[in-house]
């Protein structure tokens, strides 16, 4: 095996390293089997792999592994390998580029701000839940799920669970019983609840989030974009905060102590969602992967 170099970053961070979302981002394309290796070792919620620096219909093929699994999308390594694509490939600015994705092709737009925005595909709605199926797997009363908006599996690329509660105090004590959770998800295709509410612990925010417990080999995740995404375009259909568009800060992270912050833009045209996350990205570390004696 030849030597691949590899980039950590962190993704919707606070403005500093060791917050946000951990991505580990290698150039190269070894074989699939490999790639899933990798992506355990790193152990990471995703690793991401630039299958090739040449460009394809205008984008440039990325794969992403979760320790246990490929997945088609997820948020933050979106930003993250743009990021590391605009910094190490182009090695000078850009203001847009597309990555292609087993989801479709994703573009990211590069702000003069410092944040990163990637448009989400356009979000599909599935199943709905009764408090008394989620309550239980969150270790949490039906009474701190807000009864006003649906629990609903959303998707714009990677489905989740969406489950709004009261208050931020019900959201910190949930605890997900994974036995309960698998046998609940076994018949749909997300892969974990998300769950927020209205109250922050920082007051210039305007939602909380937490994506808990999945089934592929992730624990609680820091920062959540394609979950955030599903939030945003969720907010926007039900009117969560009382109109058809919305323009919102989301904090997710504090309860593992990676606090994050994802900017979220949302807007429902009735046939059409249009979904926007945003965030800043730091580089952490570089390394090269040692080749096989």
């Amino acid at each position: 095996m030849s030597r691949m170099e590899f980039y950590i970053v962190d993704v919707f961070t606070i403005g500093r390293k060791y917050t946000g979302n951990q991505l580990a981002v290698y150039l190269g394309d070894p074989p699939p089997a490999l790639m899933q290796q990798l992506a355990k070792e790193i152990n990471f919620s995703e690793t991401t792999f630039i299958t090739s620096d040449v460009p394809e219909n205008g984008g440039y093929n990325v794969r992403i592994f979760m320790p246990e699994v490929e997945v088609a999308f997820a948020g933050h390594p979106v930003l993250g390998t743009a990021y590391v694509i605009q910094r190490e490939l182009l090695r000078r600015p850009v203001e847009r580029l597309l990555l292609n994705l087993p989801a479709g092709q994703i573009p990211v737009t590069f702000g003069a701000d410092g944040l990163l925005w990637m448009r989400q595909n356009a979000p599909s709605y599935g199943a709905r839940f009764e408090r008394s199926q989620l309550a239980p797997i969150l270790n949490i009363a039906e009474e701190d799920i807000d009864p006003r908006f649906p629990i609903q599996e959303v998707s714009t690329g990677l489905p989740f669970v969406l489950v709004p509660l009261r208050s931020l105090a019900a959201l910190r004590r949930a605890q997900v019983n994974l036995n309960r959770l698998r046998a609940l998800l076994g018949a749909h295709e997300a892969i974990a609840p998300a769950i927020f509410c209205a109250e922050t612990l920082q007051p210039e925010n305007d939602i909380h989030v937490r994506v808990l417990d999945d089934i592929y080999g992730a624990p609680e995740d820091p920062a959540t974009g394609s979950a955030n995404g599903c939030i945003a375009a969720y907010l926007a259909k039900y009117r969560y905060f009382g109109g058809s568009s919305l323009r919102i800060r989301s904090e997710q992270g504090y309860q593992i102590g990676r606090p994050s912050l994802l900017h979220l833009h949302a807007e429902d045209r009735g046939g059409e969602t249009l979904v926007r996350v945003g965030g800043q990205v730091e580089m952490v570390a570089r390394g090269q992967l040692a080749a096989d004696d």
